[in-house]
Protein backbone atom coordinates (compact mmCIF):
# COMPACT_ATOMS: atom_id res chain seq x y z
CA UNK A 1 0.00 0.00 0.00
CA UNK A 2 1.29 3.45 -0.88
CA UNK A 3 0.31 6.92 0.23
CA UNK A 4 -1.03 9.58 -2.11
CA UNK A 5 2.48 10.56 -3.20
CA UNK A 6 3.30 6.97 -4.21
CA UNK A 7 5.69 6.35 -1.30
CA UNK A 8 5.12 3.06 0.58
CA UNK A 9 2.80 3.97 3.44
CA UNK A 10 4.27 3.47 6.91
CA UNK A 11 2.92 1.38 9.79
CA UNK A 12 1.47 3.35 12.72
CA UNK A 13 2.16 2.04 16.23
CA UNK A 14 -0.07 3.27 19.05
CA UNK A 15 1.24 4.21 22.48
CA UNK A 16 -0.87 1.75 24.46
CA UNK A 17 -0.83 2.02 28.25
CA UNK A 18 2.04 4.46 28.95
CA UNK A 19 2.79 2.92 32.35
CA UNK A 20 3.37 -0.45 30.69
CA UNK A 21 6.14 -1.86 28.53
CA UNK A 22 4.88 -0.58 25.17
CA UNK A 23 7.23 2.39 25.05
CA UNK A 24 10.40 0.42 25.70
CA UNK A 25 9.34 -2.31 23.28
CA UNK A 26 8.90 0.33 20.59
CA UNK A 27 12.35 1.76 21.33
CA UNK A 28 13.87 -1.72 21.10
CA UNK A 29 12.03 -2.46 17.86
CA UNK A 30 13.49 0.66 16.27
CA UNK A 31 16.99 -0.32 17.44
CA UNK A 32 16.53 -3.68 15.69
CA UNK A 33 14.99 -2.20 12.55
CA UNK A 34 17.88 -3.19 10.28
CA UNK A 35 18.61 -6.61 11.78
CA UNK A 36 14.90 -7.51 11.64
CA UNK A 37 14.31 -5.78 8.28
CA UNK A 38 11.37 -3.87 9.67
CA UNK A 39 9.20 -1.67 7.47
CA UNK A 40 9.01 2.03 8.22
CA UNK A 41 6.87 2.74 11.25
CA UNK A 42 6.10 5.71 13.45
CA UNK A 43 4.55 6.04 16.91
CA UNK A 44 1.59 8.01 18.19
CA UNK A 45 2.97 9.03 21.59
CA UNK A 46 4.45 11.83 23.67
CA UNK A 47 7.95 12.48 22.20
CA UNK A 48 9.29 13.84 25.48
CA UNK A 49 8.14 10.72 27.32
CA UNK A 50 9.90 8.40 24.86
CA UNK A 51 13.08 10.50 24.94
CA UNK A 52 13.13 10.33 28.76
CA UNK A 53 12.46 6.60 28.70
CA UNK A 54 15.27 5.96 26.19
CA UNK A 55 17.68 7.97 28.31
CA UNK A 56 16.72 6.20 31.53
CA UNK A 57 17.21 2.79 29.89
CA UNK A 58 20.49 3.74 28.23
CA UNK A 59 19.07 3.19 24.75
CA UNK A 60 20.62 5.29 21.99
CA UNK A 61 17.34 6.14 20.28
CA UNK A 62 17.05 9.66 18.85
CA UNK A 63 13.41 10.75 18.79
CA UNK A 64 12.20 12.81 15.82
CA UNK A 65 8.90 14.66 16.11
CA UNK A 66 6.95 14.47 12.85
CA UNK A 67 3.91 16.41 11.69
CA UNK A 68 2.27 13.77 9.49
CA UNK A 69 2.62 10.08 8.56
CA UNK A 70 4.22 11.05 5.24
CA UNK A 71 7.23 12.41 7.17
CA UNK A 72 8.02 9.05 8.78
CA UNK A 73 10.04 7.57 5.93
CA UNK A 74 12.56 10.42 5.79
CA UNK A 75 13.17 10.26 9.57
CA UNK A 76 13.13 6.50 10.13
CA UNK A 77 16.70 5.61 9.16
CA UNK A 78 18.28 7.95 11.72
CA UNK A 79 15.62 8.36 14.41
CA UNK A 80 12.35 7.02 15.78
CA UNK A 81 9.55 9.07 14.20
CA UNK A 82 6.94 10.16 16.75
CA UNK A 83 3.73 11.96 15.89
CA UNK A 84 2.75 13.84 19.08
CA UNK A 85 -0.55 13.23 20.82
CA UNK A 86 -0.67 16.89 21.78
CA UNK A 87 -0.64 16.21 25.51
CA UNK A 88 2.03 15.35 28.07
CA UNK A 89 1.75 11.88 29.60
CA UNK A 90 1.33 11.69 33.38
CA UNK A 91 2.14 8.03 34.08
CA UNK A 92 5.51 6.72 35.22
CA UNK A 93 6.62 3.15 34.40
CA UNK A 94 4.56 0.70 36.43
CA UNK A 95 2.29 3.45 37.79
CA UNK A 96 -0.77 4.06 35.59
CA UNK A 97 -2.53 7.40 35.82
CA UNK A 98 -6.23 7.77 34.99
CA UNK A 99 -5.52 11.16 33.39
CA UNK A 100 -3.85 9.35 30.47
CA UNK A 101 -6.94 7.32 29.47
CA UNK A 102 -8.25 9.88 26.92
CA UNK A 103 -4.82 10.01 25.27
CA UNK A 104 -4.60 6.21 25.04
CA UNK A 105 -7.98 6.13 23.30
CA UNK A 106 -7.11 9.18 21.21
CA UNK A 107 -4.05 7.41 19.81
CA UNK A 108 -6.20 4.45 18.74
CA UNK A 109 -8.77 6.72 17.12
CA UNK A 110 -6.14 8.66 15.18
CA UNK A 111 -4.46 5.45 14.02
CA UNK A 112 -7.78 4.14 12.69
CA UNK A 113 -8.29 7.45 10.89
CA UNK A 114 -4.85 7.24 9.28
CA UNK A 115 -5.51 3.67 8.10
CA UNK A 116 -8.94 4.43 6.73
CA UNK A 117 -7.61 7.50 4.94
CA UNK A 118 -4.74 5.59 3.29
CA UNK A 119 -2.02 7.51 5.15
CA UNK A 120 -0.78 4.32 6.79
CA UNK A 121 -0.73 0.74 5.57
CA UNK A 122 -1.69 -0.80 8.91
CA UNK A 123 -1.83 -0.19 12.64
CA UNK A 124 -0.08 -2.01 15.47
CA UNK A 125 -1.50 -1.47 18.94
CA UNK A 126 0.63 -1.67 22.06
CA UNK A 127 -1.14 -3.30 25.04
CA UNK A 128 -3.72 -1.27 26.94
CA UNK A 129 -4.80 -1.38 30.59
CA UNK A 130 -8.53 -2.02 30.37
CA UNK A 131 -9.10 -1.43 34.08
CA UNK A 132 -7.84 2.16 33.81
CA UNK A 133 -9.98 2.73 30.71
CA UNK A 134 -13.09 1.30 32.36
CA UNK A 135 -12.58 3.69 35.27
CA UNK A 136 -12.50 6.55 32.74
CA UNK A 137 -15.82 5.48 31.24
CA UNK A 138 -14.66 3.13 28.43
CA UNK A 139 -17.69 1.08 27.34
CA UNK A 140 -16.12 -1.67 25.20
CA UNK A 141 -14.85 -5.11 26.34
CA UNK A 142 -11.45 -4.45 24.78
CA UNK A 143 -9.33 -3.22 21.88
CA UNK A 144 -11.01 -5.40 19.26
CA UNK A 145 -14.56 -4.29 19.97
CA UNK A 146 -13.49 -0.64 20.14
CA UNK A 147 -11.78 -0.89 16.75
CA UNK A 148 -14.88 -2.48 15.26
CA UNK A 149 -17.01 0.40 16.56
CA UNK A 150 -14.59 2.96 15.12
CA UNK A 151 -14.52 1.23 11.74
CA UNK A 152 -18.23 0.54 11.42
CA UNK A 153 -19.31 -2.15 8.98
CA UNK A 154 -21.43 -5.26 9.42
CA UNK A 155 -18.78 -7.91 10.09
CA UNK A 156 -18.17 -9.08 13.63
CA UNK A 157 -14.45 -8.72 14.46
CA UNK A 158 -12.66 -12.03 14.93
CA UNK A 159 -9.43 -12.56 16.85
CA UNK A 160 -6.77 -14.69 15.17
CA UNK A 161 -3.55 -15.50 17.02
CA UNK A 162 -0.55 -16.42 14.91
CA UNK A 163 2.99 -17.65 15.50
CA UNK A 164 5.40 -19.64 13.39
CA UNK A 165 3.56 -22.77 12.27
CA UNK A 166 0.26 -22.13 14.06
CA UNK A 167 -2.87 -20.00 13.66
CA UNK A 168 -5.76 -20.25 16.12
CA UNK A 169 -9.14 -18.53 16.32
CA UNK A 170 -11.34 -18.63 19.45
CA UNK A 171 -15.09 -18.59 18.76
CA UNK A 172 -15.93 -17.33 22.25
CA UNK A 173 -13.34 -15.02 23.76
CA UNK A 174 -13.47 -13.16 27.07
CA UNK A 175 -16.25 -15.03 28.84
CA UNK A 176 -16.15 -17.24 31.94
CA UNK A 177 -15.60 -20.90 31.15
CA UNK A 178 -18.97 -21.87 32.65
CA UNK A 179 -20.68 -19.60 30.08
CA UNK A 180 -18.95 -21.00 27.00
CA UNK A 181 -21.47 -23.78 26.36
CA UNK A 182 -24.33 -21.28 26.74
CA UNK A 183 -22.80 -18.74 24.34
CA UNK A 184 -21.69 -21.25 21.73
CA UNK A 185 -24.10 -21.47 18.77
CA UNK A 186 -23.92 -22.98 15.31
CA UNK A 187 -24.41 -19.53 13.76
CA UNK A 188 -21.50 -18.10 15.78
CA UNK A 189 -19.20 -20.94 14.69
CA UNK A 190 -20.25 -20.54 11.04
CA UNK A 191 -19.69 -16.79 11.10
CA UNK A 192 -16.29 -17.09 12.80
CA UNK A 193 -15.03 -19.82 10.47
CA UNK A 194 -16.30 -18.04 7.34
CA UNK A 195 -14.57 -14.78 8.31
CA UNK A 196 -11.40 -16.77 9.01
CA UNK A 197 -11.48 -18.54 5.64
CA UNK A 198 -11.99 -15.23 3.81
CA UNK A 199 -9.10 -13.65 5.73
CA UNK A 200 -6.78 -16.56 4.98
CA UNK A 201 -7.37 -15.97 1.27
CA UNK A 202 -7.24 -12.18 1.35
CA UNK A 203 -4.70 -11.42 4.08
CA UNK A 204 -2.47 -14.50 4.20
CA UNK A 205 -2.32 -15.56 0.55
CA UNK A 206 -3.79 -19.03 1.19
CA UNK A 207 -5.64 -19.94 -2.01
CA UNK A 208 -7.58 -22.90 -0.59
CA UNK A 209 -7.85 -22.53 3.18
CA UNK A 210 -8.11 -25.66 5.32
CA UNK A 211 -9.74 -25.28 8.72
CA UNK A 212 -9.72 -27.66 11.67
CA UNK A 213 -12.64 -27.32 14.07
CA UNK A 214 -12.03 -28.33 17.68
CA UNK A 215 -14.62 -30.02 19.84
CA UNK A 216 -15.69 -28.47 23.11
CA UNK A 217 -15.68 -31.54 25.34
CA UNK A 218 -12.97 -34.14 26.07
CA UNK A 219 -12.58 -36.56 23.15
CA UNK A 220 -14.92 -34.28 21.15
CA UNK A 221 -17.83 -35.53 23.22
CA UNK A 222 -17.16 -39.27 22.73
CA UNK A 223 -20.31 -39.65 20.60
CA UNK A 224 -22.45 -37.95 23.22
CA UNK A 225 -21.07 -39.77 26.26
CA UNK A 226 -19.13 -36.68 27.39
CA UNK A 227 -21.38 -33.93 26.10
CA UNK A 228 -23.74 -33.08 23.25
CA UNK A 229 -22.31 -29.81 21.93
CA UNK A 230 -20.39 -31.63 19.19
CA UNK A 231 -23.51 -33.29 17.78
CA UNK A 232 -26.02 -30.51 18.51
CA UNK A 233 -24.00 -27.33 17.86
CA UNK A 234 -20.56 -27.86 16.31
CA UNK A 235 -21.43 -30.67 13.86
CA UNK A 236 -24.31 -28.75 12.22
CA UNK A 237 -22.02 -25.72 11.82
CA UNK A 238 -19.42 -27.90 10.11
CA UNK A 239 -22.10 -29.17 7.70
CA UNK A 240 -23.15 -25.62 6.81
CA UNK A 241 -19.56 -24.56 6.19
CA UNK A 242 -18.89 -27.58 3.98
CA UNK A 243 -22.02 -26.69 2.05
CA UNK A 244 -20.44 -23.31 1.37
CA UNK A 245 -17.39 -25.00 -0.14
CA UNK A 246 -15.05 -24.43 2.80
CA UNK A 247 -12.55 -27.22 3.40
CA UNK A 248 -12.55 -28.25 7.03
CA UNK A 249 -12.32 -31.17 9.42
CA UNK A 250 -13.98 -31.72 12.76
CA UNK A 251 -15.20 -31.53 15.36
CA UNK A 252 -11.85 -32.95 16.48
CA UNK A 253 -10.52 -33.70 19.97
CA UNK A 254 -8.55 -30.64 21.05
CA UNK A 255 -5.89 -32.68 22.84
CA UNK A 256 -4.63 -34.14 19.54
CA UNK A 257 -5.06 -31.04 17.39
CA UNK A 258 -1.86 -29.12 18.05
CA UNK A 259 1.13 -31.43 17.75
CA UNK A 260 3.44 -30.76 14.79
CA UNK A 261 2.04 -33.39 12.43
CA UNK A 262 -1.55 -32.37 13.12
CA UNK A 263 -0.80 -28.69 12.49
CA UNK A 264 0.54 -29.47 9.02
CA UNK A 265 -2.94 -30.62 8.00
CA UNK A 266 -4.69 -27.26 8.40
CA UNK A 267 -4.13 -23.51 7.98
CA UNK A 268 -6.05 -22.38 11.07
CA UNK A 269 -7.73 -24.07 14.01
CA UNK A 270 -11.20 -22.87 15.03
CA UNK A 271 -11.33 -23.25 18.81
CA UNK A 272 -14.37 -23.09 21.04
CA UNK A 273 -12.98 -20.90 23.83
CA UNK A 274 -10.12 -18.58 24.75
CA UNK A 275 -7.66 -20.91 26.48
CA UNK A 276 -8.26 -23.77 24.06
CA UNK A 277 -6.72 -21.48 21.43
CA UNK A 278 -4.13 -19.54 23.41
CA UNK A 279 -2.54 -22.28 25.51
CA UNK A 280 -1.11 -24.19 22.51
CA UNK A 281 -0.01 -21.00 20.75
CA UNK A 282 1.77 -19.59 23.80
CA UNK A 283 3.33 -22.96 24.55
CA UNK A 284 4.73 -23.21 21.03
CA UNK A 285 5.96 -19.59 20.82
CA UNK A 286 5.35 -17.51 23.94
CA UNK A 287 7.38 -14.49 22.81
CA UNK A 288 6.50 -14.44 19.11
CA UNK A 289 2.71 -14.64 19.10
CA UNK A 290 0.72 -11.92 17.32
CA UNK A 291 -2.92 -10.92 17.77
CA UNK A 292 -4.57 -10.12 14.41
CA UNK A 293 -8.08 -8.71 14.06
CA UNK A 294 -10.07 -10.17 11.17
CA UNK A 295 -13.25 -8.70 9.73
CA UNK A 296 -12.14 -5.04 9.77
CA UNK A 297 -11.68 -2.76 6.73
CA UNK A 298 -8.19 -1.93 8.08
CA UNK A 299 -5.20 -4.05 9.04
CA UNK A 300 -4.58 -4.28 12.79
CA UNK A 301 -2.12 -6.42 14.70
CA UNK A 302 -0.90 -6.38 18.29
CA UNK A 303 1.65 -8.14 20.50
CA UNK A 304 0.10 -11.13 22.23
CA UNK A 305 0.90 -10.04 25.78
CA UNK A 306 -0.14 -7.47 28.34
CA UNK A 307 1.24 -4.32 29.91
CA UNK A 308 3.64 -6.09 32.32
CA UNK A 309 3.64 -3.33 34.94
CA UNK A 310 5.97 -5.41 37.13
CA UNK A 311 8.90 -5.02 34.72
CA UNK A 312 7.98 -1.72 33.04
CA UNK A 313 10.89 0.71 32.93
CA UNK A 314 13.53 -1.97 33.56
CA UNK A 315 14.48 -2.72 29.94
CA UNK A 316 13.88 -6.44 30.53
CA UNK A 317 10.78 -6.74 28.32
CA UNK A 318 11.20 -8.88 25.20
CA UNK A 319 10.27 -6.98 21.99
CA UNK A 320 9.87 -10.17 19.88
CA UNK A 321 6.06 -10.04 19.82
CA UNK A 322 5.93 -6.34 18.86
CA UNK A 323 8.54 -6.91 16.14
CA UNK A 324 6.50 -9.85 14.85
CA UNK A 325 3.33 -7.73 14.96
CA UNK A 326 4.96 -5.00 12.84
CA UNK A 327 6.18 -7.56 10.31
CA UNK A 328 2.80 -9.30 10.18
CA UNK A 329 1.02 -5.99 9.68
CA UNK A 330 3.18 -5.16 6.68
CA UNK A 331 2.77 -8.66 5.20
CA UNK A 332 -1.01 -8.61 5.60
CA UNK A 333 -1.28 -5.13 4.09
CA UNK A 334 0.76 -6.26 1.07
CA UNK A 335 -1.25 -9.47 0.68
CA UNK A 336 -4.53 -7.57 0.93
CA UNK A 337 -3.44 -5.04 -1.70
CA UNK A 338 -2.38 -7.82 -4.06
CA UNK A 339 -5.67 -9.68 -3.51
CA UNK A 340 -7.74 -6.56 -4.20
CA UNK A 341 -5.74 -5.79 -7.36
CA UNK A 342 -6.28 -9.34 -8.62
CA UNK A 343 -9.99 -9.21 -7.79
Amino acid sequence: MADRAGTPAPIVVTMGEPAGIGGELTLQAWLRRDAERLPTFFVLDDPARLARLAQSLGMAVPVAEIAAPANASEAFAASLPVLPLGHAIAAAPGKPDAADAPHVLGAIERAVGFCRGGDTAAMVTNPINKKALYEAGFKHPGHTEYLAALCGGSNRPVMLLAAEGIRVVPVTVHVPLRRVAEDLTSDLIVETAAITADALRRDFGVDKPRLAVAGLNPHAGENGALGHEETDVIGPAVDVLRGRGISLSGPMPADTLFHAAARRAYDAAICMYHDQALIPLKTIDFDGGVNITLGLPIVRTSPDHGTAFDIAGTGRANPASLIAAIKRAAEIAANRSAFERAA
